[in-house]
């Protein structure tokens, strides 16, 4: 099979489109003809040299696919409601960069009718991440406001619209006019340009100085600090990734007085059984949604596979809103 592999660590032009053999599906897995492979912020960090795959899996970069089911174990296939020739998207630990892919059935999900192969491609990463973080670890319900650093990311535009759609009031931080246009038009209630306008201050004036019930932060560092003083009472902080910088520093008195919560999580090294749990939650409550077309795809820009250099270019750049994918 065809697939992308990292030559060695560094810029972009270390991917190379390369000859690997084809994996095998084992015991409670399947085998993916994949025609679509999502582009992710982690597999910049992986080309790098900063995020190793997992013990076990594919030195392949690629963390989400969407495709067919080309064979695989059939007693868990039948249980999952999976046969050979359906349409899935898959989140994978490894090895979503290529033309055959390997992924658990418990984390295969239906392509939402109506979608392509495309569409489908740049859900698992980002929909497993931000479920997991904004309604699980985060707790956000109807009627909350939520703050996502980083709207137009592909994390962001997913956030916007499950937050928006479960009933919570949305606020994002963006690096251009044109990025809180584009969040606007998604869904969020209000955009701050980060590089004009002050989160902490806007958040609060916007919430009539209650503060904001949920963040999700990408950045960390010394956006800690100013997070904490815009959440409200009884206020969550899920930090997934450190952008920013992995160290910060804040008032932690402001923690006790207003029964604030810090947490974090990352989503790659977690067991099958997580993510499965993951893919049903998504697939009872959030699948309708995608049918509907209450929540819509966002795809910035498409790139042929042996292209992958040019897409973690643009990826590195910040010039896209929303997601990346790459088509075999």
């Amino acid at each position: 099979m065809k697939a992308v592999e990292i030559s060695s660590f560094g810029p972009p032009d270390v991917l190379r489109l390369t000859d690997r053999p084809e994996p095998v599906a084992g015991a409670g897995e399947l085998l993916i003809a994949v025609a679509a492979s999502g582009v992710n912020r982690p597999d910049v960090l992986q080309r790098k040299g900063f995020y190793p795959p997992p013990a076990g899996a594919s030195d392949l970069p690629g963390l989400e696919v969407a495709g067919t089911v080309a064979s695989g174990d059939a007693q868990a296939m039948r249980a999952a409601g999976f046969g050979v020739g359906d349409r899935v998207c898959a989140l994978v630990s490894g090895g979503g960069y290529a033309e055959r892919c390997v992924a658990p059935v418990g984390q295969c999900l239906p392509v939402p009718e109506g979608w392509t192969d495309i569409e489908a491609a740049s859900l698992p990463e980002t929909f497993f991440t931000v479920w997991s973080n904004v309604f699980e670890r985060g707790g956000l319900k109807a009627g909350e406001t939520i703050l996502i650093q980083g709207g137009a990311s592909g994390i962001g535009v997913t956030a916007i619209q499950l937050a928006r759609a479960a009933g919570a009031t949305v606020i994002v931080t963006v690096g251009s006019d044109d990025k809180a246009a584009a969040c606007l038009a998604l869904g969020a209630h209000h955009a701050i340009n980060h590089r004009t306008q002050d989160f902490v201050e806007d958040s609060l004036r916007l919430t009539a100085g209650r503060g904001v019930d949920v963040i999700l932060d990408i950045v960390a560092g010394d956006y800690v600090a100013r997070e904490v003083s815009c959440l409200a009472e009884d206020g969550r902080l899920v930090i997934i990734a450190v952008q920013g910088g992995k160290l910060a520093s804040f008032d932690a008195a402001q923690l006790l007085r207003r029964r604030l919560t810090i947490t974090g999580s990352t989503l790659r090294a977690r067991s099958v059984e997580f993510k499965s749990a993951i893919a049903r939650e998504l697939r009872s409550k959030v699948w309708g949604w995608l049918v509907a077309g209450v929540v819509r795809p966002v795809v910035f820009k498409t790139f042929p596979a042996r292209q992958a250099a040019d897409a973690h270019a643009l990826m590195e750049s910040n010039r896209h809103i929303g997601k990346l994918v790459l088509s075999w």
